[in-house]
Formats: C-alpha cells, sequence, structure tokens
C-alpha cells in the first residue's frame, strides 16, 4: 500500500510517498481501506520530532483520523462486516491507504456525508466534545470561550456549544476568520493581537478551549467567571506562561490539560462510545456539519502543511486516497 512515510525529521520536507507493507488485523480489531484522513497540529509536530507516535503506533506513519470501508475483520470482531462505512481516531498511521483499529473505537459514518466530509469529523469534534463535555462541564446557558475559533477544533466546538444551548465567544487574529464563524453560531468574536491579545474585559467565560496557550494563557485566566474550568488543548503560542495565582484561587477555577493521544484504549472507546451516542445524532440530523476547508491529494500533504503551519487555513485540510 502507499502511505505518506516520515523518513527524517526535517518537517513536511522530511515525508515521502512509498509503498509499504499493509498492517494485519490483529484480535478485535478492523482493517480499513481509508478513502480520506486529515490534518492536524500534532502531525505537523510530528515531523518535526517534536512529537514522538506512542508505543505500539507506527512511528513513520503520521496521520491520526481516517474515513473510509471496512476491508477485512480480525478475530472475534462481531460490531463490523466488510464494506461497511467507518471513521475514527487513532494514534498514527491514517496517512495511508489502510490501517487497523479496535473495533469499539470506530464510529459508523451518518449516511448523507462522504468520506472528505466525514474524516474532517474525528479529530476537531471528538476533542470539542470531550475538552467541553465530558470534562470541561459545558452546559445550557453557560458561555464558552474558544480560542483559533477559526481552526478544525474551534469551529468544531461553536458547533457544538450551539448545539447545546451554550453563548459562544471566540478569538482569531484575522477578521475573515471571525466573520466566516459566525455563520456557523459565533455569538462574539473578538480580534486578537497574537503578540499581545488582550479580551478578558470582554467575557466572562464558564468554561474556555484553550487551543494556544503561551500568551493567551494568562488573559484566558483573567478571562474566567468563578468556578469556571480552562480546559488547555494547544500550545501553539508556546509552551510557557506566567499566570495569577491569585485570580486562579480567588475564583475558585480549574486548569485541565487533555490529549487524546496518549490515553488508554479503554478511555478512548468511552469516549467514541459517548460522542457516538450524544454528538453523531447532530450529524444524521444535519444540525452540525464538518468544516472542510480544502481538499488535497496525499501528494499535496507538503503544501498543505506549510499551509497549516503559516496559519493559512480555515476549518479542515482533508487529504483524499
Amino acid at each position: 500500500m502507499k502511505a505518506a512515510r516520515l523518513v527524517e525529521f526535517a518537517g513536511p520536507d522530511g515525508l515521502a510517498i512509498e509503498e509499504v507493507l499493509a498492517p494485519v488485523p490483529g484480535p478485535g480489531q478492523i482493517r480499513v481501506q481509508v478513502r480520506a484522513t486529515a490534518l492536524n497540529r500534532a502531525d505537523l509536530l510530528q515531523t518535526m520530532g517534536l512529537y514522538p507516535a506512542p508505543p505500539g503506533v507506527p512511528a513513520d506513519i503520521p496521520g491520526l483520523e481516517y474515513a473510509g470501508v471496512v476491508e477485512s475483520l480480525g478475530a472475534g470482531v462481531t460490531r463490523w462486516q466488510v464494506g461497511e462505512r467507518v471513521m475514527g481516531l487513532v494514534a498514527g498511521g491514517a496517512w495511508a491507504e489502510q490501517l487497523v483499529t479496535h473495533e469499539r473505537e470506530g464510529l459508523r459514518i451518518p449516511g448523507q456525508l462522504s468520506f472528505e466530509q466525514a474524516a474532517a469529523i474525528p479529530e476537531a469534534f471528538l476533542t470539542a466534545f470531550d475538552a467541553l463535555t465530558l470534562q470541561g462541564g459545558m452546559r445550557e446557558g453557560h458561555t464558552v470561550l474558544i480560542h483559533a475559533v477559526g481552526s478544525g477544533v474551534g469551529t468544531a466546538a461553536v458547533q457544538w456549544a450551539k448545539a447545546v444551548g451554550a453563548r459562544t465567544v471566540g478569538t482569531a487574529r484575522t477578521a475573515a476568520k471571525l466573520e466566516r464563524v459566525k455563520a456557523l453560531g459565533l455569538d462574539l468574536g473578538l480580534l486578537v493581537d497574537g503578540a499581545a491579545p488582550s479580551f478578558a474585559g470582554q467575557v466572562q467565560a464558564n468554561v474556555a478551549l484553550e487551543l494556544v496557550g503561551g500568551n493567551y494563557l494568562p488573559e484566558t485566566i483573567e478571562a474566567m467567571a468563578p468556578g469556571g474550568v480552562v480546559m488547555l488543548v494547544g500550545l501553539t503560542a508556546g509552551i510557557t506562561a506566567e499566570l495569577s495565582l491569585r485570580t486562579i484561587l480567588s475564583r475558585r477555577l480549574r486548569i485541565i490539560g487533555t490529549t487524546l493521544r496518549a490515553r488508554s484504549l479503554e478511555e478512548k472507546i468511552a469516549v467514541a462510545e459517548a460522542f457516538a451516542a450524544q454528538v453523531l445524532p447532530y450529524f444524521a440530523a444535519g444540525t452540525i456539519a464538518p468544516v472542510v476547508g480544502s481538499k488535497v491529494p496525499l501528494a499535496g500533504l507538503k503544501g498543505a502543511l506549510e499551509a497549516m503551519a503559516s496559519n493559512e487555513t480555515f476549518g479542515k485540510t482533508v487529504v483524499t486516497l
């Protein structure tokens, strides 16, 4: 099979499209013929040698999400049949024509969605759902602050928050991105200067989806309502920050760091099953939808990653196979 293989840690230039052996499904696993995958910041970091794959995952083939068709079944598989449409998250290996995953991690693609649309769902919407609802406790009537609101996770978070009746406030560094997200239901868009972000005076949030970190985090702390929860998901602005401990203490704030990739199999299955029960029906009804900003073939990965690194993208960049 063909795969985008990481031959050296040189960023996008370190990738090569090569023929590799197809994976063999083990007990409880399905093998998927991948029709589409997508790009994530974690993939870009992996090409730089900054985000290695966990044990048991292809170390040289990035890719965290997929949409495709069940091609074969491992021993004991009961939830899937060959030919069914499936999407989901993996810890790596999705930039390839085939992959294997545990049968209970796979999600059924709602009938009206294309493979390209489905590939834009798993990482963005599972991350938003897990952070905001399962961990952050977001509920109807809450105000939710979402940074990098034009990103894949940002656009997913806006839609999910609106679906449950929360008020959404989003930040971005360009007015054009804010305008595009307003069409998805963003209530208030805040234009920020990435070098010196200032937004705390305009929002008191119950939950914050902190996708940026660095110099945004102190301002996010100041923007929280008493008892608020800051979900720290991304660090694109840097890995260090100077915080006001007085504010955290006096407002009884919680700061929770979270990733999906490093969790145990059972933890990942639990998130997938909760997502299937609570969120997938909204896709089936057309209430929420993936945001595909652009589509490229597997051979176009290098340019697509460079565009992501320069923050030129909106929504998800989908890779077709």
